[in-house]
């Protein structure tokens, strides 16, 4: 019976050395996949997702019918609408001049535009300045928790009130 010595090989100093740069050039391959991986999903979320930039909501309630007594005029600046209030009429009036979007203030005679001295009447039509067009009008609604609704997407033809 006969033995025979199976030969052990060991690694060269040199084989020792490709063996490491091996493992390391594997290792930063997958590294660059899952760096590639993750840039990539994270690309493609970017571009799924809309750019939309959302404003403010053009409808949004002013509050109750007796917070404005008859004969009010006030203006709320944050949403540039006048409401009008006559007898049991109420209407909502842009505040927004018709020339270069400055908010006009309500003045003895109407509305005064500050910034190029645009002037409307009370019901918004141009008596003077640059102003090319008269005031919007927009559709004021009750809704059914008792609140007034503006609704600055629907414009309404001047003199357009509702009946509280």
């Amino acid at each position: 019976m006969s033995m025979t010595k199976k030969a052990i090989h060991k690694p060269t100093a040199a084989e020792d050395e490709l063996t490491t740069r091996r493992r390391f050039l594997t290792w930063l391959s997958g590294v660059g996949l899952v760096g590639s991986a993750i840039i990539s999903i994270f690309s493609n979320l970017i571009f799924i997702k809309p750019r939309a930039t959302y404003g403010e909501p053009n409808r949004f309630p002013i509050g109750r019918p007796e917070e404005f007594p008859p004969g009010t005029r006030i203006s709320i600046d944050d949403k540039r609408v006048c409401i009008v209030r006559e007898g049991n009429r109420l209407a909502a009036i842009s505040t927004t001049c018709t020339h270069l979007g400055c908010i006009v203030a309500a003045s003895e005679t109407g509305f005064a535009c500050p910034c190029h001295g645009s002037r409307f009447d009370q019901d918004g039509n141009v008596t003077g300045g640059p102003a090319p067009k008269p005031l919007p009008w927009y559709q004021v609604n009750l809704a059914p928790n008792g609140e007034l609704e503006v609704d600055k997407d629907t414009e309404v033809p001047p003199g357009t009130y509702i009946t509280v």
